[in-house]
């Protein structure tokens, strides 16, 4: 069942050494073009102390991920349409960390450009990937959803990028968490006879695991938006070209989380004037309650492995 390549460890091990090469240098080019991440003063008191620490390594993480990907995956269609999502939220993210760190403007692109940038991404995929319209559902099967799947490619599009954005707000939160999830989509991938998408599993995982080196508390250096825009498009990606999109939600169980957590805050402020929450995303809610920040990661962590075993089976079952 499992078609297993041997490329898709060279392609982990050479994203994992282009990243850990690339830090040595990066941060330091970064500390003299003062690329800075400002921290909001509404953030927890103790994220004070990480400002001015370097942004924008998520270029570390595009360099080892796309180039490993080019190195040992087939020139697919699917491949090709993957870093065409990858690297389109790579180059929004970049936009907004560079208006943020450089024009010095904190809030970065409007969520309406940003959303922009998202809808017409989607449409392109949508109007020249030549997708098929079908939606694999565990112990059903593949449903052809039509017109529907393009309106569904939009949502998780949007949906995956951004609740990954989410989760980077702790040192480690977000590069672990996609590595977790990535691996369990390439056993999925895998099982599935899609070797290149696993390979392109394999180049994401050495480049979360490769940046964390420099990531990890005490963090060196921040991914940026990106980073982790260009991350939730590895996500997004992979959920729409396997048809999973289902299996996405459980897989990423710890960003459906984080987004929810700001839905919930938000409706429940505005209609109640209540908090559910004492501060979201739900990774500072659990600061805030006193936990140590590697404990909320590697808690997180711990969860999303376990979401990601549950995905796994569930796909291997539910065929």
């Amino acid at each position: 069942m499992f078609e297993i390549n041997i490329n898709t460890a060279y392609a982990l091990a050479l994203s994992f050494i282009l990243v850990v090469v690339a830090g040595p240098w990066l941060i330091p080019q970064l500390h003299k073009l003062k690329f800075g991440q400002s921290i909001r003063e509404e953030g927890p008191q103790s994220h004070q102390a990480k400002s001015g620490t370097p942004t924008m390594g998520g270029m570390m993480i595009i360099l080892g991920l796309v180039l490993s990907t080019l190195v040992f995956a087939d020139h697919t269609v699917e491949i090709l349409l993957a870093l065409f999502v990858i690297l389109g939220h790579f180059a929004l993210g970049f936009l907004d960390d560079y208006i943020k760190v450089v024009r010095k403007h904190n809030l970065g692109l409007k969520a309406k450009q940003k959303l922009l940038g998202q809808i017409i991404m989607a449409a392109l995929v949508a109007a020249f990937g030549g997708l098929p319209t079908d939606l694999w559902v565990p112990f059903v099967g593949n449903l052809d959803l039509g017109y529907g799947f393009y309106a569904l490619l939009f949502f998780v599009m949007v949906g995956a990028t951004n609740a990954v954005n989410l989760t980077d707000g702790l040192d480690g939160l977000a590069s672990g968490t996609v590595a977790v999830a990535a691996f369990f989509y390439m056993l999925v991938c895998f099982a599935m006879g899609k070797g290149d998408l696993a390979i392109l599993c394999a180049a994401t995982i050495g480049a979360c695991l490769g940046f964390l080196k420099f990531n990890y508390h005490p963090a060196k250096i921040f991914m940026g938006d990106t980073g982790s825009l260009a991350l939730g498009g590895v996500m997004a990606a992979l959920g729409i070209l396997t048809h999973t999109e289902i299996l996405l939600a459980v897989i990423g169980f710890i960003f459906v989380c984080e987004a929810m957590s700001v839905i919930i805050q938000v409706i429940s402020f505005k209609t109640t004037g209540k908090r559910v929450f004492l501060m979201s995303p739900i990774h500072h809610h659990f600061e805030l309650k006193g936990w140590r920040e590697v404990r909320v990661v590697w808690t997180f962590w711990a969860v999303g492995a376990i979401a990601g075993a549950t995905g796994l089976a569930l796909y291997i079952f539910g065929m």
